[in-house]
């Protein structure tokens, strides 16, 4: 596994500049499709964007020993993916994009327990500033739907960062393209089932919205597997708190969205507990992990 900080930063900021166009995709097409639709939407056009890759490459490109690793990987991001879309279309931009973003502060602590990779000293601390800035984007008090949407937000950062975790540890022999594949696929068969229920056919606009979505998310998720590949997950992570920036220009732009203090107070602290993974002092130490989940 590659510690290349530089290339690894440069991948997650381009991550984090599509991913917020394809979240923005997804809360335009939440106004009329339900977010079961807009979860396998997502995944099916984004395993159909890469079918030129896979005829391309043919056997050897989806050829794969690691298939254990692919399901965990996936599962963990199917979660986070069902709980991502939840909060965007319940909550302004930004903060939806936070709380999900809020990966970093988890990554380091599943990448010691699952990668053997010891956390930054600065790990802990940042995890409790993080989480009082969680709670005060969160705000107990406001209405019922807006609190379980923030927390549902949350909650889709820790199985986004266990996703990333699964992610680094098979890039040693899984190439992007590959990893990603086999997500989408899984995604895309396991998400189809609520739609027998679900259903409701989409508009035109909604159309564009979830394409919009599909290649978006889809060229995102490549450049972000990139990344974690490139480098451990406590050192990367907090370079895609750029997508804040771009989600919030983009919610400001469309919708109007200005934050109040307390969510602007709780960004400020989520996103500076991430930053301070980069400080000296990082334990680069390395511990017997397990072979196997």
């Amino acid at each position: 596994m590659a510690d290349d900080l530089r290339r690894g930063a440069v991948f997650a900021v381009a991550a984090a500049a599509a991913m917020a166009v394809g979240a923005t995709c997804v809360k335009g097409a939440s106004a009329t499709v339900p977010s079961t639709m807009i979860v396998f939407f997502r995944a099916l056009f984004g395993l159909m964007l890469m079918l030129p890759w896979l005829i391309r490459g043919g056997r050897q490109a989806w050829r794969t020993q690691r298939i254990d690793g692919h399901i965990w990987r996936s599962a963990f991001g199917i979660v986070s993916m069902y709980g991502y879309f939840h909060a965007l279309s319940h909550l302004p931009l930004a903060e939806a994009v936070l709380l999900t973003y809020t990966m970093p502060l988890f990554a380091p602590f599943i990448g010691w327990l699952w990668l053997g990779e010891r956390p930054p000293n600065s790990a802990l601390p940042a995890a409790l500033i993080g989480l009082a800035g969680i709670a005060l984007i969160v705000k107990p008090g406001t209405t019922e739907l807006t609190s379980s949407a923030a927390l549902i937000g949350a909650l889709s950062g820790v199985s986004a960062a266990a996703a990333m975790i699964g992610i680094r540890r098979i890039s040693n022999t899984e190439p992007a393209s590959r990893i990603v594949f086999y997500f989408l696929l899984m995604s895309t068969v396991i998400t189809a089932t609520p739609l027998h229920w679900t259903w409701q056919t989409p508009t035109a606009p909604a159309w564009l919205w979830l394409l919009g979505v599909g290649a978006f998310a889809t060229g995102g998720q490549l450049l972000l597997t990139r990344a974690y590949g490139s480098a451990p997950a406590a050192f990367i992570g907090p370079f895609t708190y750029t997508a804040v920036i771009f989600a919030g220009a983009l919610g400001w732009a469309l919708w109007g969205e200005t934050p109040d203090l307390w969510s602007l107070a709780g960004i400020a602290l989520v996103i500076g507990s991430c930053l301070l993974t980069l400080l000296p002092g990082r334990s680069r130490r390395r511990v017997d992990a397990p072979t196997e989940v």
